[in-house]
């Protein structure tokens, strides 16, 4: 009896091989780090327009519609506005704990001689802004205001930079990230001790237990992510309990994140090979049964998902839904700065909004440079190979662009609804003048740098001839 088996090419229909297609360039398209930035600048366009708009009520109607989650009896109701603030921000934040981890594992962070100029850079790029805000803003309620200028949006400053290409040098990115990370674990702090009120023990107990369970299932060699959401929930739950922020929970997460694989009794490659094998041995059988191949691919999957470290893998598999959902959503709710509603005659508006803007547009890089070249000058550290002091100043300007983590520190800073609005009126014209000037000077950087590179790739052509 002789079994037909199907050709091992078969011509695919056209309509599929076009979604095949699609769906490739699509992803790559969506890889391209420029691409969430503009994606992250669309969504604010279109926040500024609909609250300026004559439809601005259903703006800010949509964000205050209650959304309620519950179990029987138990009912939790809250705006719109704070689960994503709260809590779809804690993805963004497990993120950025997780690119810490890694950083301070294998990267920019990984010792104190690597992360001695971000740190030192990063230092001045905190104080200056808010010493500068702080001159101009003495008196209560302007001065709660201080750290709004201090942090840096990593995804639009970066993504800013990348659309300057590749003329500019890999080390020079590195530098800008590696100084965002260390602002952005500075904001971090700041949100911890400034902005979260006083701890309620009960909080505590609930985190507490949130973190054994993380570590427990850790410590058992549970690997796939999805066991760790509800101990995750807990953290997260007590975080909101103790008076500290609960987007918190998602830089705890993103800390205890493994960098190394999982223990395995034996390599996940050589597993993956013998489910292969065992894979094509049954598949090919003479009376192939489907449910006997249930077995290889459970053992294929677990083989993936442990070739890569948990650290990168979620990272890896969160990007997307961040770059393109949780980021552009939390533009959306929080860039709708009504400018008819905005007062700047009164309760020091003025001060408020100019001290943002100049905080962030030549604070920053102030405070970055200088710090850097009396770093450098006092020989506590060293420019990075491939790094200038044009490009020290790139990174300082680009360092400026605040938007996201400026805003939504604006939002614990400022109860006062005219305050908060010319906050964000003033992170949002910052971080455009930002943008703007870095572009600009990236440009001229750009292209002092391109006579230098034709002149390195000349020599080494004449080397390699001779």
């Amino acid at each position: 009896m002789t079994v037909d088996h199907p050709p091992p090419q078969q011509q695919l229909p056209r309509a599929q091989v076009l979604a095949e297609k699609a769906f490739s360039a699509l992803e790559h398209f969506l890889h391209i780090e420029a691409v969430s930035g503009i994606v992250l600048l669309a969504a604010a366009g279109i926040a500024l327009l609909w609250a300026n708009s004559p439809a601005a009520e259903s703006y800010h109607a949509l964000w205050h519609t209650p959304l309620s989650f519950g179990v029987g009896s138990y009912l939790v109701s809250q705006s719109l506005h704070f689960w994503i603030n709260d809590a779809l921000m804690t993805i963004f934040f497990l993120v950025v704990g997780m690119e810490i981890r890694r950083e301070i594992h294998e990267g920019a962070l990984a010792n104190v001689r690597l992360a001695a100029l971000p740190m030192a850079a990063a230092l001045g790029g905190v104080m200056v802004p808010a010493l500068l805000y702080l001159a101009m803003n003495a008196e209560m309620p302007q001065r709660q205001g201080w750290a709004v200028p201090t942090a840096t949006d990593i995804a639009f400053a970066v993504g800013v930079l990348a659309l300057l290409g590749k003329s500019i040098p890999g080390s020079v990115r590195v530098f800008l990230l590696a100084l965002a990370i260390i602002d952005d674990i500075v904001a971090v702090l700041i949100i911890a001790v400034a902005f979260s009120g006083g701890l309620s023990y009960e909080g505590l107990l609930i985190a507490g237990a949130g973190i054994l369970m993380v570590l427990g299932l850790q410590w058992i060699g549970v690997g796939t992510a999805y066991a760790y959401v509800i101990p995750g929930a807990i953290l997260w739950l007590g975080m909101l309990k103790t008076g500290a922020h609960p987007t918190l929970a998602g830089v705890v997460l993103g800390m205890m994140t493994p960098v190394l694989p999982g223990r395995t009794r034996e390599r996940p490659l050589d597993i993956a090979m013998h489910a292969l094998d065992d894979l094509r041995a049954r598949a090919t059988a003479p009376t192939p049964e489907p449910e006997r191949l249930v077995a290889p691919l459970k053992q294929l999957r677990q083989a993936q998902r442990e070739l890569l470290p948990p650290v990168t893998r979620v990272q890896m598999a969160l990007h997307p839904w961040v770059a393109y959902l949780v980021m552009p959503l939390f533009a959306l709710a929080n860039a709708g700065v009504s400018i008819d509603g905005v007062d700047l005659t009164t309760g020091g508006s003025q001060g408020v909004m100019l001290g943002v803007v100049m905080a962030l547009v030549v604070g920053k890089p102030l405070g970055i440079v200088s710090v850097s070249w009396l770093a450098v000058r006092l020989g506590w550290c060293q420019l990075p190979p491939g790094v200038t002091w044009r490009g020290v100043w790139l990174v300082g300007l680009l360092a400026g662009i605040g938007f996201t983590m400026s805003i939504f520190i604006a939002t614990l800073a400022f109860e006062e609804a005219n305050l908060l609005g010319v906050a964000k009126l003033g992170v949002l014209l910052a971080s455009a003048t930002a943008a703007v000037i870095g572009l600009c000077w990236g440009f001229i950087y750009a292209r002092r740098l391109k006579p230098a590179a034709e002149g390195r790739a000349g020599e080494s052509a004449a080397t390699a001839s001779d």
